[in-house]
């Protein structure tokens, strides 16, 4: 399940709130501007399934999405665990080009169609992390405040929403705000620990 954990942003230790409930989840992402929604995981996909294959699987959904906001481009970003040193080496490059503060001048779709990562968003005095998981759509507003972690040994496979034909362009704040939060590794052991 989706897990959301807020936390004040000068306080990192100080819990606001932590729920895995879908309508408080909902209700709360709504109230900052961020749409959250659940959809049922294609099942009998293979893990290594290719973009085409997934993108046709969801095909109606990202329709749908397309339609009412007007994206442009869609495609689809998979992590995948290795014990290649190599491949180690380039994940941990992809993972900390994510880490530190940055906004988009366009919105942040992701629908999680396997695996998990962690959106922090920085909005007002508050940072909130949504630890997504198969079956997330979640929709981050242009200029939002935010960071991504995707884990030490990232294993997901999402579909990206783009209104520009560049696709992902990320605009740095400089803080290191990020630092002081629990990251995708701590927040999943606390949980599953």
């Amino acid at each position: 399940m989706t897990l959301l954990t807020v936390w004040p942003d000068e306080r990192p230790g100080s819990l606001v709130l932590r729920t895995e409930d879908t309508e408080a989840i909902t209700a709360e992402l709504k109230r900052i501007g961020v749409r959250f929604e659940r959809w049922a995981v294609v099942e009998g996909l293979p893990r290594e399934a290719t973009e085409d294959e997934i993108l046709a699987a969801y095909g109606d959904r990202i329709g749908e999405v397309v339609e009412a906001q007007g994206y442009r481009l869609v495609d689809t970003m998979r992590m995948t665990p290795s014990d290649d040193p190599a491949l180690a080496v380039a994940a941990a490059a992809s993972r900390a080009k994510f880490l530190d503060e940055h906004t988009h001048g366009d919105d942040e779709d992701r629908f999680f169609a396997r695996g998990s990562a962690v959106y922090y968003l920085h909005v007002g005095e508050h940072v909130y992390a949504v630890l997504c998981e198969a079956g997330d759509l979640l929709s981050i507003p242009a200029d939002t405040t935010h960071w991504f972690d995707m884990g030490t040994r990232p294993d997901y496979v999402s579909i990206r929403f783009f209104h520009s034909e560049d696709g992902w362009a990320g605009h740095f704040t400089g803080s290191k705000l990020s630092s002081r939060f629990a990251g995708f590794d701590a927040l999943t052991a606390a949980r599953w620990g």
